[in-house]
């Protein structure tokens, strides 16, 4: 099972100069198993380079893959108008999300639309199939993937994708619940897990200086949910826009102090497990 990612930015995309070492890109990863299955995590901008990328393959842009959408935040979905598969008339996408699939369909395609895009999300060539994710997860070929809320503003969710022993759990977009400075549900959920990629939107100092509520995590709160669940890795993204390649190198090395094996996610970073 290989985790790239795509994206790793937050809110909104930045220019590559103050972003150069880390990315600009917002949020997008994928997970392709060992036969070749393709499970994508969240439509920002940064699916537009993957769809690029997937174009120069065997089969064109024409490809076959699940896309887990976390919640339907811009920064979320902002990128899905410029994947190169959806235009594909040979592609095959099942959308996956909490949501009913009539109503993820609904709200994607009050996003791409004319005034604001030229062709309507239902008239893209590509044949889409919508499902709702709940208790029993999915299947994605050789891919099991689960799924645990998360505290954020109008809901998001983590998911956990497994092959075998292996697993890696994406977590953005959550904040901690209760006094001990994580969310209990989220350590359960990522108990024993490979990777745990974490939501690193603010420092501790911001966090505490006014963006309780607003859903996002810091550093300290990944490396006590990390320690908590046993996980081996653990792998900050979400960037704010604000900070600099300099200030999120910074924290990797703050983090590391309590937690070795932690580190800043990058665009183009590549792990197996």
């Amino acid at each position: 099972m290989e985790l790239r990612f795509w994206g790793v930015r937050g809110t909104c995309p930045v220019p590559r100069k103050p972003a150069s070492r880390f990315g600009g890109n917002t949020p997008c990863v994928a997970v392709t198993s060992r036969r070749g299955d393709l499970a994508v995590i969240d439509a920002g901008t940064g699916i537009r380079v993957l769809g690029a990328a997937l174009a120069q393959g065997p089969s064109g842009p024409a490809v076959t893959c699940s896309i887990f959408l976390t919640h339907f935040h811009l920064d979320h979905i902002s990128g899905l108008p410029f994947f190169a598969p959806l235009f594909a008339p040979g592609s095959r996408l099942t959308f996956y999300s909490a949501f009913e699939p009539e109503e993820t369909r609904r709200r994607l395609g009050r996003v791409m639309r004319p005034p604001f895009f030229p062709l309507s999300f239902d008239r893209t060539p590509a044949a889409k199939t919508f499902r709702r994710i709940g208790r029993d997860g999915a299947v994605v070929g050789g891919l099991r993937v689960t799924t645990c809320a998360l505290s954020h503003p109008q809901g998001s969710n983590a998911y956990r994708i497994a092959e075998g022993r292996s697993s890696v759990v994406y977590a953005t977009d959550g904040e901690p619940r209760g006094p001990a400075g994580f969310d209990p549900r989220l350590v359960r959920f990522a108990a024993g897990a490979d990777a745990l990629v974490y939501d690193t939107m603010f420092t501790p100092e911001e966090y505490a200086a006014g963006r309780r509520g607003w859903g996002h995590g810091t550093w300290a709160d990944g490396v006590r949910t990390a320690t908590s669940a046993g996980v081996e890795t653990l792998l900050f993204s979400h960037f704010n826009p604000d900070h600099s390649d300099r200030e999120l190198a910074q924290m990797e090395r703050k983090a590391r102090k309590a937690f070795p094996e932690a580190s800043c996610a990058y665009e183009s970073l590549r792990l197996r497990f």
